[in-house]
């Protein structure tokens, strides 16, 4: 009788249970000798069986049904097969005859119905096996989400920590990360340029392979970088440092939507397009070419409208002329913020008290989180219903933790918008040297809104703050200058504050 060693290991990677397949066929030779087998072939094999599909285990199969050999030599049954298809086909073949021997040094059978019931036996052992540990990692991974540490390999910008199981900032790529999000929120870059970006600043995977645009905005998606954690449809909180900012990730979700919204292919750039509104009958403004000049007019597609033409270069020297009154110099930019400073120390005392009431409704929504699982687990909502509720306090829980952690660092959350507002007067000034007409455009709707032409004249609404601003220039009839509008009684700050900007 004709036998095939048939000799496997789980992995197909080189470096792991390397040995088995050797000492398999070690065992199975010697086994050969002693019993006086005679051996036709030997075929080895690195492939798990726990699903069907292996190439060589076909082969032998395809082999043994051509004639070419009469029975299987193997160290034990779940070599074979640990799934009831590859097991099916072995018994189907016993029956049929054409599998007239199995030889096994670790296990006893005969092509009897006795032996075949001993064989679906040891078969259904080895996919119970597969079966059970396949639950048990499942189980312990859904544990250790729960624990807040997340289970799988880390995405870019954090190290899985082989030592204490836990996920760890990388600190080479995540300042390569937050930049990422940062330019993307700017909405001056596209997935493409991002990921002509990351090349040129050495920037791949965990795995050192290139980022491909799918791959920058799946990273510009995930949640994990906010401490968050989302496992099977669910979100938990994780144990791992976030590496930016819940504003930041916002702002980029809604860059992404209004990305995603379709264009139209623009035969000639319009910097000023998209930002105005008709004021006479609510239409918005085109733009087209003539001869040679860029010229903005209502589309008039509601009614007739007598709004006339007006050229680019008189809406420009418009938004030069507002942006003069809201700018400031870096000079006093650098004293402004020398002054907000100052103030942080003194500000952070009188924060106390606030941070001690966001500890308290950081505690109120834990607690409901905590009543939220009680109420899930007595089946009283569903699955979907708790998944949701959950994310949202999850979300309240995050929010409500940045402002803490804001007043603990930084002092009153007042103090960095303050920053920001003082920063984007000195953009305006710098925008004002650079005359970038986009710019320009990005800025103003950052500022203000109901952008509308009438008349030909640019009107609209800008924010508080640079109301303020605006209206204590054209009062004083001179740039502004520090400390006039800063810490004096037209303008200040901290007042600012309770106006919400």
């Amino acid at each position: 009788m004709r036998y095939i060693i048939y000799a496997r290991k789980s992995t197909e990677e080189d470096d792991r249970q390397i040995l088995s397949i050797e000492a398999q066929l070690h065992e199975l030779e010697e086994f050969a000798a002693k019993e006086k087998i005679d051996i036709v072939a030997s075929i080895q094999e690195a492939k798990t069986a726990k699903e069907p599909g292996r190439t060589k285990f076909a082969k032998m199969l395809e082999m043994i049904e051509k004639g070419k050999a009469d029975g299987i030599l193997s160290w034990h049954p779940d070599r074979l097969a640990r799934n009831s298809v590859d097991g099916g086909k072995i018994i189907h073949l016993v029956d049929q005859g054409r599998i007239k021997s199995l030889k096994f040094p670790t296990f006893w059978f005969e092509p009897t119905p006795q032996g075949l019931f001993m064989l679906q036996i040891a078969f259904g052992q080895s996919k119970y096996y597969v079966d059970n540990l396949r639950e048990n990692v499942i189980r312990g991974m859904k544990q250790k989400v729960r624990n807040g540490v997340w289970p799988c390999l880390a995405p870019i910008g954090y190290l899985n920590n082989p030592k204490t199981r836990g996920i760890d900032l990388n600190k080479k790529k995540s300042g390569k990360v937050k930049k990422l999000f940062e330019l993307y929120a700017s909405g001056n870059y596209n997935l493409r340029e991002l990921t002509d970006w990351a090349r040129q600043n050495n920037l791949k995977s965990n795995l050192e392979r290139e980022l491909t645009p799918g791959k920058i905005q799946s990273i510009l998606k995930n949640i994990f970088y906010l401490g968050l954690m989302k496992y099977n449809g669910e979100v938990f909180q994780g144990t791992h440092k976030p590496i930016f900012s819940k504003k930041l990730f916002d702002k980029v979700q809604q860059v992404m939507k209004e990305k995603g919204k379709p264009h139209k292919e623009k035969k000639h750039y319009f910097a000023f397009l998209g930002l105005m509104t008709c004021r006479s009958c609510g239409c918005s403004i085109t733009a087209e070419l003539q001869k040679g000049h860029h010229y903005y007019r209502c589309t008039k597609k509601k009614q007739k409208c007598d709004e006339k033409y007006v050229r680019e270069e008189s809406l420009a020297e418009q938004f030069q002329n507002y942006l003069q009154k809201v700018s400031l110099s870096s000079q006093d930019t650098e004293k402004v913020l020398f002054e907000l400073e100052n103030e942080e120390a003194e500000a952070k005392e009188k924060a106390k008290v606030d941070v001690q009431n966001l500890k308290t409704k950081l505690t109120e929504v834990e607690q409901k989180l905590e009543k939220l699982l009680d109420v899930y687990l007595t089946e009283v909502i569903t699955t979907e219903e708790y998944t949701l509720r959950k994310q949202r306090l999850l979300n309240q829980k995050l929010s409500i933790s940045e402002q803490i952690r804001d007043f603990e660092t930084k002092g009153l959350s007042w103090l960095e918008p303050a920053r920001e507002f003082v920063k984007s007067l000195n953009q305006a000034a710098n925008l004002l040297s650079s005359q970038n007409n986009t710019e320009m455009t990005t800025f103003l709707k950052n500022i203000g809104s109901n952008h509308i032409l009438r008349n030909r004249e640019f009107i609209f609404t800008p924010k508080i703050e640079y109301k303020l601003v605006a209206e204590r220039s054209e009062a004083n009839q001179n740039s502004l200058t520090f400390p006039f509008w800063c810490r004096g009684q037209d303008l200040n700050l901290h007042d600012l504050a309770a106006t919400g900007f």
